[in-house]
Parts: C-alpha cells; sequence; structure tokens
C-alpha cells in the first residue's frame, strides 16, 4: 500500500480541503483499457461450452469431460501428461488449455505455510496471489484485475490504476496453482486442497463482474464441471459498486459479500475511498443490508484502521451505530504500509479501544491476522517492487 501523493491526514474529522457539489463530480469510469484478450481457456467455458468447442476441433464431446477432470481433479495443466486421451486429440485439445500465468517471483513465510506469488499473464500485466494455510483451512487470496481503478490512497493497488481485466480463466488459474502446490507437499503440513476463496486481492472483483462471476461459478461447480469448493466459503468484496451488490444478490450464489467501508462518515470516506463521491455511505450500507436479507449471508464490513486518520474512538461508535442489530462482521485490518509511506497502522491502544467501542454497541468484530507482513503481503506491492 503507498500513499497518494498530496493526500494529508484529515483534521478533527474532516477530509480536508472543500470537495465540489455531488452534481459537479464527474463518475468514475470502470472500463478497462482495450487490449489483447488472453486466448480461450477450459476454465472460461461453462461444461456445455466445453463439449462445444472441443466438438469444433473434431473431438467426441466426452473429451471434453476428460479434459475437465484432469485440469478441476487431478489440477493438471499439462495436456502432453494426459496420457488416457490419445496422442492426436491431445495435440488438438491443447488449443483449451493455453498457458495463462507464468510465476515472477514467489515470497514465503510463517515457516513456509504463507506464500505470495507474483504473476507474469499473457501480455507482461502483473498480478499477484496469497495463500495461507492454517490448521483447518486453506485460503486463497486472488486477484481479479491487474492494477485497479478505484484510486484508494492507502492502496498500493489503487495507486497502480487499472492495466485490464482478467480473465475468468486466469482468476481460476490461481486457485488451481495453488491446489497445486498443496496436492503436490510444496507447503508444509502435507498434502491438501484449497478451501476457502477471497476475492481481496488485486483489483474491484465488482467492477470485472462477468469474468468474476465465472470464476466463482467454476470455483464452485462440482467436479468435473469446476473445483467442487463451497460457494459459503467464498468471499467476494467490493469497495461499494450498489449496482453490481444488487445483480450479485440476484446470483443465486451463497458467496459472503466484503464491503471495504474504512470511514462511517462521508467526510473521510470521499477521500480514502473515492468511489464515496458516487454512492454514498448510507447507499452502500443499503445495498449490504439488502444483500444480506436476500442471500441470508452475513456480511462483513472490511475496515483498514489507519494510524490518527480513521481509528477515533468516535467514528468507532459512528460505525456501531450504523451497523448494530444486523446481519454482520467486522473485520478490523492494521494497515500494512509500504516502506516511506505516511499511512501506517493505528497505535495497538487506539486499535484496542475501536474494538471496546463496536462491541458495545453489541456488533460482532475481530481483528484480521496480518500474515503476510513481512513478504510485502498487501495486495500491489510485489507488483510495484518490480
Amino acid at each position: 500500500m503507498s500513499q497518494k501523493t498530496g493526500v494529508t491526514a484529515p483534521e478533527s474529522g474532516a477530509a480536508g480541503k472543500q470537495k465540489p457539489p455531488a452534481k459537479e463530480r464527474p463518475l468514475l469510469q470502470f472500463v478497462a483499457p482495450r487490449r489483447a484478450k488472453p486466448a480461450r481457456h477450459l476454465a472460461d467455458l461453462t461444461m456445455a461450452e466445453r463439449r462445444a468447442a472441443v466438438a469444433e476441433l473434431g473431438e467426441k464431446p466426452f473429451r471434453a469431460d476428460q479434459l475437465s477432470r484432469h485440469y478441476f481433479t487431478h489440477l493438471t495443466t499439462d495436456v502432453a501428461a494426459m496420457t488416457d486421451l490419445p496422442a492426436a486429440a491431445r495435440e488438438k485439445l491443447s488449443a483449451l488449455m493455453p498457458p495463462l500465468l507464468t510465476s515472477v517471483r514467489e515470497m514465503t513465510t510463517d515457516a513456509g505455510t504463507t506464500r505470495k506469488t507474483l504473476w507474469r499473464l499473457f501480455d507482461g500485466a502483473l498480478v499477484e496471489s496469497v495463500l495461507m494455510r492454517y490448521t483447518d483451512r486453506v485460503t486463497m487470496c486472488v486477484s481479479s484485475q491487474a492494477g485497479c481503478g478505484m484510486n484508494c490512497p492507502f492502496c498500493a493497488t489503487g495507486q497502480a490504476g487499472l492495466t485490464r481485466n482478467m480473465s475468468t480463466a486466469e482468476i481460476v488459474e490461481q486457485v488451481v496453482a495453488g491446489g497445486r502446490a498443496l496436492a503436490n507437499g510444496e507447503v508444509p503440513g502435507g498434502a491438501g486442497r484449497v478451501s476457502n476463496i477471497v476475492f481481496m486481492g488485486m483489483g474491484e472483483p465488482l467492477a470485472n463482474y462477468k469474468a468474476v462471476m465465472g470464476a466463482v461459478r467454476r470455483i464452485t461447480d462440482p467436479a468435473p464441471d469446476g473445483l467442487g469448493i463451497s460457494a459459503r466459503n467464498v468471499t467476494v468484496s467490493t469497495v461499494g459498486l450498489v449496482p453490481a451488490i444488487a445483480k450479485l444478490a440476484d446470483e443465486g450464489l451463497p458467496v459472503t459479500l466484503a464491503l471495504s467501508l474504512h470511514a462511517p462518515d462521508d467526510e473521510l470516506r470521499d477521500t480514502l475511498v473515492p468511489i464515496n463521491t458516487r454512492w454514498k455511505v448510507a447507499e452502500v450500507l443499503d445495498a449490504a443490508w439488502a444483500y444480506a436479507a436476500k442471500t441470508k449471508r452475513r456480511v462483513s464490513i472490511e475496515y483498514a484502521l489507519i494510524k490518527d486518520i480513521n481509528d477515533q474512538e468516535w467514528r468507532a461508535d459512528l460505525l456501531g451505530k450504523l451497523i448494530k442489530n444486523k446481519l454482520v462482521h467486522v473485520n478490523l485490518i492494521p494497515l500494512n504500509p509500504t516502506p516511506g509511506s505516511k499511512w501506517t497502522a493505528s497505535r495497538p491502544e487506539d486499535e484496542r479501544a475501536f474494538v471496546r467501542r463496536l462491541e458495545f454497541h453489541g456488533v460482532p468484530v475481530t481483528v484480521r491476522d496480518t500474515r503476510g507482513r513481512d513478504i510485502d503481503g498487501a495486495c500491489g506491492q510485489l507488483a510495484a517492487a518490480e
């Protein structure tokens, strides 16, 4: 994460310089720059589409089931190793298995159980994923865009700007690569499998809606259609794209919605999360409550605690009043700053006071385990360094 040039700590809750009236504020654009698209991959397609694609290549449609089983169940990406397929078929079907990610750099911590990988996509764009192994689960944090267009000043990815949207297959391949590392015993703790997915890496997932929904379905569809991970173990984050939240609620997928709020008042949130100039705190929270009502899933409020910026007790009180008695949980995140950044994590005593004030209002709250701090764990840090 890095600080935006010229952004300073607001005084007495103010966001600094006066903003123009809402009607004069330009709307943020979510369209990624036009770039060459990655080649079509098996994971981009539904099973019906895979069978049609295989038939187009002159093979029997059932070959799609075999290919899917190799990729989604055995986590195999090398068609040459699929020896139950005839050699001639393997050559043709390799068109549906183009290479997607190339590892540029990998860093580990926590005795090897936290692994962060910097990937290069086919066009040179850089993205990151993180595998975190706990005693009871393995979580993959995946990217959905190369860069991000949301421009949040404390986030390294946001300050890098948006390069392009990722394809469904590029998103899924991050999970497959993590699963393969686990299956091969490369992560301490023995062979295992990915159990949880969080769309909290680089990018704003709901700004790449179609590809992200395709990835969620590939991740949650039962094998061999997909990876067979429970939708209840998938979390999709957003800074608050209200129309997309409403659309997600209608998908029929019981995924967890994580709302990156970071401030309970519009004045500060306009600065920390610039999309707030389009959809204000009240409107974003209303969309979150509508999501919870329709899906029966508890909303996670993500709140990065930044020293002397948003960690005051009065802001904890305001947040508590806004969300109490809702189907909600607050996930406080000690800021993971980049070297030299003026933005840094809250003092421990301020963090504890913030927790106490939320608990006073009866709001469930936890402080996130800050894994990966010593390996540039916050999204965008490795890519920025590269």
